[in-house]
């Protein structure tokens, strides 16, 4: 392959007038296909084979119109303190605001809290649970403004009216301009780094191109099927970062051959040979992860995952074409542009004879080996012990800032009626099979309001039919607490005994209950996702570096990462710690789809960061350098790239760390620490003290194995034997077979 490659690069970089121009006019198509072909995005969210998912099916088929997975909006009312809701001037205020949304956009129904009891005690607190004809996702900016409206009304009256429920919740816009943020840091990283321009211009111009494609395709795809909203923001995000990290690798190459004397068109092939065997191998290994996503079973992940594991794809073939076509515009200026009052860049090996920072780091730690992996290891060991106590969940209206109508509303109606009341529960009673479906649905109200933990139940309430009935019961505790956990568990316990006695079967819904299945699916899925990437990508390692203790070293540094990954989660939002420092309110679950997209990109972005910096050790080690010297080169060689896209990556999530909302924190903060851990930690201190205690062992590959598994030449060993071999000008690539 690198023989292959070494010819695509002098290809682009000779014709690089045709290439470039072939790439802007797929800029250009892909950009009309976008803006003539895209559909609107569909947001629609099921978790198939889950009881909840189960029950929402059968509340569409018995009861069609019902508007049962319509969005919701809890408008809660306060009266002014020493005042109550029944005070005449406040009735009439709440009947206005009512009045208002029952005639507001996409309304369906808008209960009387005064007719349906939702009235606290005091008569101080009442709540109205609006239903929408649509769900959260169709809702219309006139629908919400609406809701707004309403609230201002009751406000101007003299009442407190919160919003809460998923139609009081902000829509935000896809990336919220986090990706500017991105490639502003990524900039200023990359001129610090090379003290360049041009070096730090190329790498993110061929990112942006491929992820104009990428996102373009994605758009143009909504037309013919269902595209999120939120698919573009993963693919874009994916796509920015190995985008940056495969142009930034090939540049570096491309420059330490112009160092030592190749002309530009050498110095691209063998750029593109070298560096670029391992942007393919590294590209593949994101999107094993990205495309492994299918097994969670739940179709919003599968497709986001397909389409980020496209858009690496097209960042791997623009940095294998388009970039060597680039460098050929550029020559040697990638040599020099240099910022005033930055110091130049050195090549690796040391243009005025001192050692560089990485070769002084890689000399360090094969010096000392076995202290420093003792060290390290333990340290990631110790980061990853409140590992043991992780709690998964998804975050209720009770984590928002408190600040915002969702928390105030939240508070209000726990003041008011209780905790449970913010996640009632709806049971579904099928007595199609049953000899008598209302006597089957009157038994289960009674049996339901016996249960510890249940403040109230709903009398039955039946389909046209009569054979299938809605029961809503209200728990005790708040809908994230692992007592309401217990109690949907103990309801759906009692199905059993229901479909053994009376023929009719029972299932459980709602948001909470639907939270829950939730958070088992990605709890269920953790550990098949993990073997199934850790496994491909095992196999694909064993190809690339021809060794079977390497890839075990990389993916057992990924566990490492992930351990310290979850113990700073732990630590910090169930545990409390730096909770002032970082301005977390309280504290609760980690979010339960945080591991499963935490796995899949850290995997993909550690695995790039292993294969630039291994493959180089691999090289030098082919063409003949002792292990611990096949290990000090390889790591200078491969430490600024890494170092360059690992500090780029931090600056970008650190930013989400200090958003305030409680899953973007952790979104952030997990994506952080990953990349710190990993990158300086695993791949920059324990692999090479691993290497250099493995010494030649490293490469061990028995040799039914070695017959078996196919040569890809990663090392360029054969590219080696080609160049040395060559005595005829390089004929072009349509005339050579790859």
């Amino acid at each position: 392959m690198a023989t292959f490659l070494y010819r695509l690069g002098r290809f682009s970089y000779r014709r690089r007038r045709v290439v470039g121009a072939i790439w802007l006019a797929l800029v250009i198509l892909f950009g009309v296909g976008a803006s003539t072909l895209s559909g609107p995005t569909s947001d629609s969210f099921s978790i198939p084979g889950t009881e909840s998912q189960e029950a929402l099916d059968l509340l569409d088929e018995r009861f069609p119109g019902g508007n049962t997975d319509g969005a919701q909006a809890r408008v809660v009312f306060a009266a002014p303190e020493g005042e109550t809701l029944t005070d005449p001037q406040n009735q009439a205020a709440v009947e206005d605001v009512l009045a208002e949304l029952a005639t507001a956009p996409q309304v369906a129904d808008v209960p009387d809290p005064f007719e349906v009891g939702a009235v606290s005690e005091d008569a101080r607190i009442a709540f109205s649970q609006v239903t929408y004809t649509v769900q959260f996702f169709d809702l219309t900016d006139e629908a919400k403004e609406a809701l707004t409206a309403a609230a201002d009304t009751g406000r101007d009256a003299g009442l407190t009216v919160e919003l809460g429920g998923e139609a009081a919740m902000s829509e935000e816009e896809p990336g919220g301009g986090t990706e500017f943020i991105g490639i502003g840091v990524a900039a200023v990283v990359l001129i610090i780094t090379f003290g360049s321009l041009i070096v730090a211009g190329l790498p993110l111009l061929t990112a942006i191109l491929g992820i104009m494609i990428g996102i373009s395709a994605i758009t143009a795809a909504s037309g013919f099927i269902d595209i999120g909203s939120s698919t573009p923001t993963l693919a874009l995000m994916i796509g920015l970062a190995v985008g940056i990290d495969y142009a930034l690798f090939i540049v570096s190459r491309y420059r330490h051959e112009l160092a030592i004397g190749r002309d530009g068109e050498e110095a691209a092939g063998r750029a593109v040979g070298t560096a670029g065997s391992a942007v393919v191998f590294a590209g593949l290994t994101v999107m094993i992860a990205l495309a492994g996503l299918f097994v969670v079973n739940i179709p919003m992940l599968t497709e986001m995952g397909l389409a980020a594991a496209v858009t690496v794809g097209m960042a791997v073939i623009i940095a294998l074409t388009l970039l060597p076509a680039l460098l050929g515009f550029a020559k040697g200026r990638v040599m020099g542009g240099r910022i005033p009052g930055l110091r130049k860049a050195r090549d690796p090996e040391g243009d005025d004879g001192k050692p560089t920072m990485g070769r002084r780091w890689a000399n360090f730690i094969t010096r000392r080996p076995i202290p420093v992996l003792v060290v390290a290891g333990v340290g990631m060991l110790a980061l990853a012990a409140p590992l043991l106590d992780l709690r998964l969940g998804l975050p209720d209206e009770g984590s928002s800032p408190p600040d915002s109508t969702q928390r105030q509303a939240y508070d209000l109606t726990v003041e008011g009626f209780g905790a449970g009341f913010n996640g009632p529960l709806t049971i579904v009673v099928d007595g199609t099979t049953s000899d008598d479906p209302q006597a089957a649905a009157d038994g289960v109200v009674a049996t339901l309001g016996e249960l510890d933990g249940v403040v109230s139940v709903s009398p039955a309430m039946y389909n046209e039919a009569g054979d299938t009935a809605i029961i809503n019961v209200v728990p005790e505790t708040a809908p994230g607490s692992t007592e309401t956990e217990a109690l949907v568990a103990t309801i759906r316990d009692q199905g059993e005994s229901l479909a053994d006695e009376s023929g009719a079967t029972l299932a459980v819904t709602g948001t909470t209950a639907i939270n829950i299945d939730f958070t088992e699916r990605m709890a269920d899925a953790l550990l098949p996702y993990l073997l199934l990437v850790v496994g491909l990508s095992l196999i694909l390692l064993t190809v690339v570096f021809r060794s079977v203790l390497v890839p075990l070293k990389a993916a057992l540094g990924f566990l490492l990462t992930m351990g310290a990954t979850f113990g700073a989660l732990v630590a910090v939002f169930q545990w409390g710690w730096l909770n002032g420092l970082l301005g977390i309110e309280q504290t609760g679950p980690i979010i339960s789809m945080l591991p499963i997209f935490l796995i899949g990109i850290v995997f993909g972005l550690a695995m790039d960061y292993e294969v630039f910096l291994v493959t180089r050790m691999r090289e030098e080690h082919v063409h003949g350098a002792g292990p611990t010297e096949s290990v000090v080169v390889g790591f200078q060689h491969g430490a600024r790239v890494v170092t360059a896209a690992a500090i780029i990556m931090m600056s970008v999530f650190s930013g989400f760390i200090f958003g305030g909302e409680d899953v973007i924190m952790q979104i952030g903060l997990a994506m952080a620490a990953a990349v710190a851990f990993d990158a300086f930690v695993v791949r920059m201190t324990i692999v090479p003290a691993v290497m250099t205690l493995l010494g030649s062992r490293a490469w061990f590959l028995p040799r039914w194995l070695d017959r078996i598994l196919p040569n890809v030449d990663v090392e360029g060993e054969k590219l080696t034997q080609y160049l040395k071999g060559r005595r005829e000008p390089e004929p072009e690539l349509e005339t050579v077979k790859s």
